[in-house]
This record gives C-alpha cells, sequence and structure tokens, in this order.
C-alpha cells in the first residue's frame, strides 16, 4: 500500500498493481481502493491518538524520556496504557531515549588541605529533605572557551538545589552553588538547619579553607569521599551523567557562558519540577518534597544528623 501511494502519482495504480503482480505480489487495483477506502480500525485509531500524546511528552522532556518514562507519563495525565503498546509506538515514531556516554573527571586533589572525615560512606539515602546535599562541577565546551557548572542536590528527593557556572573553577564557582542552595531553601520557608551534611569528592574547591569556613559558618557538616574513588560520590556523578545526557550534548554546541547558564536554568527547573525519577517512585522532586512537608508539621526542624 506504501509503495502503491508513493509511486502512483508517477506510473498510476493499475500499471503498478499490474507490475506487482508478475513478480508475485498479486494485488488488483480493486484490492487497493477498497483499502483506501476502507475506515481505520479502532486500534489504528486509539494508536493514532497516543501518538499525538507520546510525541508530545516525549519533545516537552527534551527528547530524553524513553518507553518507561513515557508509559510512567502517560497515567499521570489520565491516559491509561500498557507499556509494550508504547514501546511498540515508539518503534513505530523512531523515537528513543537519551543515552549516556563516559564520565568526565574533574577532581583536582590539593595535597596540602585537610580533608573531613567521609560521613556518608556510600549510603545515598535520607529521611528527609535538607540532612544530606551532595556536590560536584563539571564542564562544558563553548566557543568562548571552558565553561564549569557546579551542582547541590539534595539526597532525599533528588532536587537540585543550588547551581552556578563560571569561566574558573576556583572556589568560587562551589561557593556560589552552595550559597544559591542555602537562599533558596530559606525563600521556601525550609531553611537547612545544623546538622545538614554537604558531601563532595576531595577536589581543591571542596577542601580549602574558604569552603570548609563557608561550611562551618552555615552549621554545615562537611564530608569528603576517598580520593579517586567515584563510587564515593555516586549519586552526583549519577547527576552530573544525566545534566551532559539530557541537555549539554543534544543542544550543543554552545557559544557563551550566558547561553550555558540560561538553558542549565531551564534544565534545573524541568529537572525539580517534571523530570519523573525513577528512585523516588517516578515522580518530580518537588512533588516528592511537597508529599513530605503534608505528611509532617509544617514548623518542623528539617536538619539533623544522618
Amino acid at each position: 500500500m506504501t509503495f502503491i501511494d508513493e509511486h502512483r502519482e508517477l506510473f498510476g495504480v493499475e500499471p503498478i498493481c499490474h507490475v506487482l503482480t508478475e513478480y508475485g505480489l498479486a494485488i488488483s487495483p480493486s484490492t487497493y481502493y477498497a483499502a483506501k477506502n476502507r475506515p481505520p480500525s479502532a486500534r489504528a485509531i486509539r494508536d493514532a491518538e497516543l501518538d499525538d500524546h507520546i510525541r508530545r511528552i516525549h519533545t516537552t522532556n527534551y527528547g530524553v524520556y524513553g518507553a518507561r518514562k513515557v508509559w510512567r507519563q502517560l497515567p499521570r495525565e489520565g491516559h491509561q496504557v500498557a507499556r509494550c503498546t508504547v514501546e511498540r509506538r515508539m518503534r513505530a515514531l523512531g523515537l528513543q531515549g537519551a543515552r549516556r556516554g563516559k564520565k568526565i573527571r574533574t577532581t583536582v586533589v590539593d595535597p596540602g588541605h585537610q580533608r573531613p572525615a567521609d560521613l556518608v560512606r556510600r549510603d545515598f539515602t535520607a529521611p528527609r529533605p535538607n540532612t544530606v546535599w551532595v556536590a560536584d562541577f563539571t564542564y562544558v565546551h563553548a566557543w568562548c572557551g571552558i565553561v564549569y557548572v557546579a551542582f547541590v542536590v539534595d539526597v532525599y528527593s533528588r532536587a537540585i538545589v543550588g547551581w552556578a557556572a563560571s569561566v574558573s573553577k576556583r572556589a568560587g564557582l562551589v561557593l556560589d552553588a552552595l550559597d544559591m542552595a542555602l537562599w533558596r531553601r530559606e525563600r521556601a520557608g525550609r531553611p537547612a538547619g545544623p546538622g545538614l551534611v554537604h558531601h563532595s569528592d576531595a577536589g581543591s574547591q571542596y577542601t580549602c579553607f574558604r569552603f570548609t569556613a563557608h561550611l562551618m559558618t552555615a552549621g554545615i557538616d562537611a564530608s569528603i569521599g576517598t580520593v579517586g574513588d567515584a563510587l564515593d560520590n555516586a549519586l552526583m556523578e549519577s547527576q552530573i551523567g544525566l545534566y551532559k545526557t539530557e541537555l549539554i550534548k543534544s543542544r550543543g554546541p554552545w557559544r557563551s557562558l550566558a547561553e550555558v547558564e540560561l538553558a542549565t536554568a531551564e534544565w534545573v527547573e524541568w529537572f525539580n519540577t517534571t523530570r519523573l525519577h525513577t528512585s523516588i517512585g517516578n515522580i518530580p522532586p518537588q512533588e516528592y518534597e511537597a508529599l513530605y512537608y503534608a505528611q509532617h508539621q509544617p514548623n518542623e526542624t528539617v536538619g539533623i544528623n544522618p
């Protein structure tokens, strides 16, 4: 049918059917016209409606959702459908999710800095928000040079609570990300209280006096993972991987610091308010935190020792 549709204007339906029949693909013009005039089946109608929803979900979520996340999103919008159906339709539409690449390492250790103990010990769970934050930074190739982007993530909800971008990877970069996290929590009425743990790798930015003094002033306990061991900050490694896969690799080339900052701000907003996260029950981080606070007293102190 598709072959005839594509060539009928050039050769005509009857000649095409005649040649196809000679080569063992018997089809008469009447059969073709009957098929073209036949109303679509109920399944074809359902597939067409579902295709519209799948395309929209895939497009509005940076084109990074695979079949599993599209399938999880559909019921949230009132559409009940089997996962195998979503997989079938995505194959037909040529849609697929983003795949992560290799990890880029940015840690540079300064042997002259004293390192705090590892308070997390690879346990990336938390009983509530503002208990454990993890931090790291990565870099983006741009026409202006290298742009460094730092993040702070709340372990409880996977929410990105703070971030910063700069053309320098000095301590000011990670300090800006931390200050944004503190400010955003304060503005939301959920300040980070005493006992919050800030966990990172042993990069010199996180072990320098300026940064550790800032943590002490804010009443935050510093935690540093083992040098050269990515598993000691595995959650942050994963978040950086998502950022590179879902935004940086798919939307480049990048021209300037301002362009990276704007795109990162938009991605972080989507990441926190819309993106489904498997580890927290296939809901967005903001929704997950809202569920926690709905079940607890509004004035509860949320910063405690893990």
